[in-house]
């Protein structure tokens, strides 16, 4: 996640025939489909737009499907809240604080960023407030801001704002840790650690600093055999996207550019394709070797993404935005 900009953007709102959710007769779209190369054809339906799902919110982040609650979670970082969207209903708060549990006042992005699920299906969430990994430990039909910390420090020194995380399937969490929730960011005098830097929290609590070379790391995921690392990095004066091997004992080597260019979150589809969230330029679809076959675009600033339903709709979180495009392309898990 990056802060919102406030720069003016041109966004197109059009309304497509037939029912939406339950709550009108008339579908909003948004948005249009960038096409580069013949490989996104076979990934995107000629037909395909983006359906506005959810609006007036601060910023969206961290989208997660959750087949227990046959839903959507989703971070508004600013209002620290996790919203729920299901099908036939309109978007709720589902729980608050989500990122920031104490009672002294503070700015900046308080709330819980990106969301994943572990094996055990539980929810982990990256929580800017509070500057930790942790685990919700309240159950789906009750939730409850009650949590489980997994790491809150590195050897001994806080960390700057959990952003992102990605869970490997042996239960190890990956997550990035730059300063954007951070009450004043880059030079705030709660800083404690000197790098921005890629963590991995293993199931027995230990904590390994795996990158510590990236200006802003952000948006993390898993290449579908888990054995390549995403991450993209968020400043514009070092915009890459990056693929790291995962070695048997889950640290990284022969770190590389895949592409060049600004990203935030990610999401990888079944077959490899990696959908990685880039600002105005919306959703870049980026083949395994790199290659940019299209740009899912909304029109509005971008943060994630994340495959949902039966595993075809990719929701993205653009804004102020809850959006969803329906894809032939499946994603891991599904």
């Amino acid at each position: 996640m990056v802060c919102k900009s406030f720069l003016p953007v041109l966004v197109v709102i059009g309304f497509a025939a037939c029912g939406t959710n339950g709550s009108s007769d008339r579908l909003r779209t948004i948005g249009h489909i960038e096409r580069l190369a013949p490989g996104l054809d076979a990934i995107v339906p000629a037909d395909a737009v983006f359906e506005i799902l959810a609006d007036g919110h601060d910023w969206t982040e961290g989208p997660v499907w959750v087949p227990a609650l046959q839903s959507l979670l989703y971070s508004d970082v600013p209002r620290n809240a996790i919203y729920r969207w299901r099908e036939g209903d309109t978007a709720s708060v589902w729980l608050t604080p989500s990122g920031y549990t104490a009672t002294a006042p503070r700015g900046g992005e308080t709330g819980s960023n990106g969301l994943a699920l572990d094996p055990a299906g539980r929810l982990v969430l990256a929580q800017h407030g509070d500057r930790r990994i942790a685990r919700l430990e309240a159950p789906w039909d009750r939730p409850a801001p009650v949590f489980a910390t997994l790491t809150d420090r590195f050897q001994g020194k806080r960390y700057n704002s959990p952003n992102d995380l990605a869970v490997r399937r042996n239960g190890d969490v990956y997550f990035t840790d730059p300063p954007y929730g951070l009450e004043h960011g880059v030079d705030d005098p709660a800083r404690e650690l000197a790098v921005y830097g890629v963590f991995r929290v293993a199931t027995d609590g230990s904590v390994t600093l795996l990158i510590s070379d990236l200006s802003r790391p952000n948006g993390i995921a898993f290449s579908p055999d888990q054995r390549t690392l995403y991450v993209a990095n968020s400043d514009p004066a070092q915009p890459v996207i990056m693929a790291y091997d995962v070695t048997d004992d889950g640290s990284l080597a022969n770190g590389r550019v895949l592409f060049d260019s600004w990203g935030d979150g990610m999401a990888v589809d079944q077959r490899g394709h990696l959908y990685v969230t880039s600002g105005t330029s919306g959703v870049l679809v980026l083949a395994p070797d790199g290659t940019h076959l299209g740009s899912l675009v909304t029109g509005e600033r971008t943060s994630n993404c994340a495959f949902g339903d039966d595993g075809s709709t990719l929701y993205v979180t653009s804004d102020m935005y809850l959006v969803r495009i329906r894809l032939t392309a499946k994603g891991v898990g599904f």
